[in-house]
C-alpha cells in the first residue's frame, strides 16, 4: 500500500512539473496559426507607410541589437565559469564577441532603412522567432535560478512570464506601456514568454530526474517531452477551431489575438499547481536542508530505500560550487552539441511553419491547419513509443535510428518541392520526418541532458539550453530568408533548407555513433563516475 503511495505521490509532482514542458510546447506552437496573420497585421501595412516602415526598421533593430548584447552578457559569464586562466577569459570572450557581431550584422547592420524583399523576410522571421530571444535569456539564467532559489520557485517564476505573455501578446497595442510602435511591444511580450520557456525548459526536466527513480527516470523525463508536443498539439487544435469557418480578414485582424490569448488557462493552471509540489531533495541537500530532503525522499523512495539514496545523493554533493569544467571538456562539449543537432535538423521549421508549408503546396487555411494537427497527433503518438522505448533499448540506439529516419525525411521533402509534386507526397515524408524525431532527437535529447550533467557542476546545463535555444533562433529566423528567397525559389522551388537539414540529420547520426555515451539503467551518481574515468 506504502509503494502504491508513493507512486501515486511521485506520478503527481512529475504531472505537475510536466505542465512546465506543456506550456513550453504550446507557447512556441501557437504561432504556426498565427504566422501568416501576423505578417498581414504588422508587416504588410508598412508598403503602404513609409514612415511607418522607418519607425518599425528602427525598433526592430534596437530590439535585436539589445537583445543580442544582453545574450553576449550571458556568454560572458558561462565563459569566467568555464575558464580560470585571463588568457583564455580573453581569448574565448574575442571568439564570442566575434560570433555575435556576425548575427549581429547579418540580422540587422547589414539592412538600410528602406524596405526591400531581404529585410521584410528578416523582420517577418525575426518577429516569429522572437520568443526564442527570450528562451536563449531563460535558458541562460536557468543554472543560476536553479541553485539560487531553487527548481519549483524557478518553475513559479516561468508561470508567471507565461501568463504576462499570453496577455500581452494578445493585446500589445492595450498593453503598450513604452508607447512604441505595436509591433516592437509584440516582440517584447514574446521575449518575456521565451524567458519563461527557456527557464521551464531546463528546470522542468532536470526536476523531474532528481526526483525520479534510475530505472523509470527515462521514461518520466520523457513525460516532459509528451507534455511538450501534447501542447503543441493543443494549440494546433485552438488555433484550427478559432480560424474554422472564419474570413481571412477576421482572422488577420482578431483571430491571431485569440489564440495567444488562449494560453493563460494553461498557465494559470501551472501556477495553482506549483504550490504544492515539494523542492527538489538534491536542490534541499545541496542547500544543506538535509531534513527537508529526507522527508521528499520518503515520499518518493519509501522509508526502507531513504538512507541508502540519502547517502548516495550525499556523496556526490562534496564539492558544491564546482568548476563547470571539473569533469573535463567532454561533457560540456556533449552536451551543446546535443542541443544544437536538436534544432538544425529543421524541426521547428516544420513546427512554426506547418501551415503556411501546406500552403505553399495548395491547400487552403482549414485544409493546412487540419494537416498541422494529423503533424502534431503523429508527434504526440511516436513521443508516446519513445516514452515506451527510452528505458528498454536505450538512449543511443533511438537517437542514432531517428536521425536517419530524420535525414530521409528531410531529402525526400525536399525533392518533392524540387520535382514539384506536391499533394499527398509532402506530407508523407513530413510525417515520416516528425515521427524519426519524436521518438528520438525530441524527447531523449533531454532525457540525456538531465542526466550526463553531474550534480556539482549541474547549471552547466544552462550551456546547453542556451545553445539550443540559440540555435532554434538561427533556424527560425533563416528558414524564411531561404524560403521567400526569390533567387534560391528559382533554382530549387523551395527544396533547398530541407536539403540542409537532412544533412544536418546525417551528422547529428554520426555524432551520437562517435561519442555519446549510453545512460539507459544507471544512477546519476554512477553516469557521473563515468565522467570521473575520462
Amino acid at each position: 500500500m506504502k509503494d502504491s503511495n508513493n507512486n501515486i505521490f511521485l506520478i503527481g509532482i512529475t504531472l505537475t512539473a510536466t505542465l512546465g514542458g506543456l506550456l513550453f510546447g504550446y507557447d512556441t506552437a501557437v504561432i504556426s496559426g498565427a504566422e501568416g496573420p501576423l505578417k498581414s497585421f504588422f508587416i504588410t501595412p508598412l508598403l503602404s507607410d513609409s514612415s511607418a516602415a522607418t519607425s518599425v526598421i528602427t525598433i526592430f533593430k534596437t530590439v535585436g541589437i539589445i537583445s543580442f548584447l544582453i545574450i553576449f552578457a550571458l556568454l560572458l559569464s558561462f565563459i569566467k565559469k568555464l575558464f580560470i586562466t585571463p588568457s583564455r577569459i580573453i581569448i574565448n570572450t574575442l571568439i564570442a564577441g566575434v560570433f555575435i557581431y556576425a548575427l549581429v550584422y547579418y540580422l540587422f547592420l547589414r539592412h538600410g532603412n528602406e524596405l526591400d524583399e531581404s529585410l521584410i523576410n528578416t523582420i517577418h522571421g525575426f518577429n516569429i522567432s522572437s520568443a526564442l530571444i527570450g528562451c536563449i535569456i531563460g535558458g541562460s539564467l536557468g543554472g543560476y535560478i536553479s541553485q539560487s532559489i531553487g527548481r519549483k520557485k524557478g518553475l513559479i517564476i516561468a508561470a508567471f512570464l507565461f501568463l504576462i505573455s499570453a496577455i500581452g501578446s494578445a493585446m500589445p497595442d492595450k498593453f503598450n506601456f513604452l508607447g512604441t510602435e505595436v509591433l516592437g511591444m509584440f516582440m517584447i511580450y514574446r521575449i518575456i514568454g521565451g524567458i519563461g520557456v527557456g527557464i521551464a525548459s531546463m528546470l522542468s526536466p532536470m526536476y523531474i530526474a532528481e526526483i525520479a527513480p534510475a530505472k523509470i527516470r527515462g521514461r518520466l523525463v520523457s513525460f516532459n517531452q509528451f507534455a511538450i508536443i501534447f501542447g503543441m498539439l493543443i494549440v494546433y487544435f485552438v488555433n484550427y477551431f478559432i480560424a474554422k469557418g472564419q474570413t481571412q480578414e477576421w482572422i488577420d485582424a482578431v483571430g491571431w489575438r485569440w489564440m495567444f490569448a488562449s494560453e493563460v488557462i494553461p498557465a494559470s493552471m501551472f501556477l495553482f499547481f506549483l504550490f504544492f509540489v515539494p523542492e527538489s531533495p538534491r536542490y534541499l541537500m545541496y542547500s544543506d536542508k538535509d531534513e527537508e530532503a529526507k522527508e521528499v525522499l520518503t515520499k518518493i523512495v519509501g522509508n526502507k530505500r531513504t538512507e541508502s539514496v540519502f547517502a548516495e545523493i550525499k556523496k556526490s554533493l562534496i564539492e558544491k560550487n564546482a568548476p563547470w569544467l571539473s569533469f573535463g571538456k567532454l561533457v560540456i562539449v556533449i552536451g551543446i552539441f546535443l542541443s544544437v543537432f536538436q534544432q538544425f535538423v529543421g524541426i521547428n521549421v516544420v513546427l512554426y511553419y506547418a501551415p503556411s508549408i501546406f500552403k505553399s503546396i495548395g491547400a487552403g487555411t482549414d485544409t493546412a491547419l487540419l494537416q498541422t494537427i494529423i503533424v502534431g497527433f503523429v508527434n504526440l503518438l511516436f513521443t508516446i513509443v519513445a516514452i515506451l522505448t527510452v528505458d528498454k533499448f536505450g538512449r543511443k540506439p533511438l537517437q542514432i535510428i531517428g536521425a536517419l529516419g530524420m535525414m530521409v525525411g528531410m531529402t525526400g521533402l525536399g525533392m518533392v518541392f524540387y520535382l514539384q509534386i506536391g499533394g499527398i507526397s509532402a506530407l508523407i515524408f513530413m510525417l515520416f520526418y516528425v515521427a524519426s524525431f519524436a521518438v528520438s532527437w525530441g524527447p531523449i535529447t533531454w532525457v540525456l541532458l538531465s542526466e550526463i550533467f553531474p550534480n556539482s557542476i549541474k547549471g552547466a546545463m544552462a550551456i546547453a539550453v542556451a545553445a539550443q535555444w540559440l540555435a532554434n533562433l538561427l533556424v527560425s529566423t533563416t528558414f524564411p530568408m531561404m524560403n521567400d528567397s526569390t533567387w534560391l525559389t528559382d533554382k530549387f522551388h523551395n527544396g533547398f533548407a530541407y536539403w540542409i537539414y537532412g544533412f544536418m540529420s546525417l551528422l547529428a547520426a554520426i555524432f551520437v555513433w562517435k561519442f555519446v555515451p549510453e545512460t539507459k539503467g544507471k544512477s546519476l551518481e554512477e553516469i557521473e563516475l563515468f565522467w570521473n574515468k575520462k
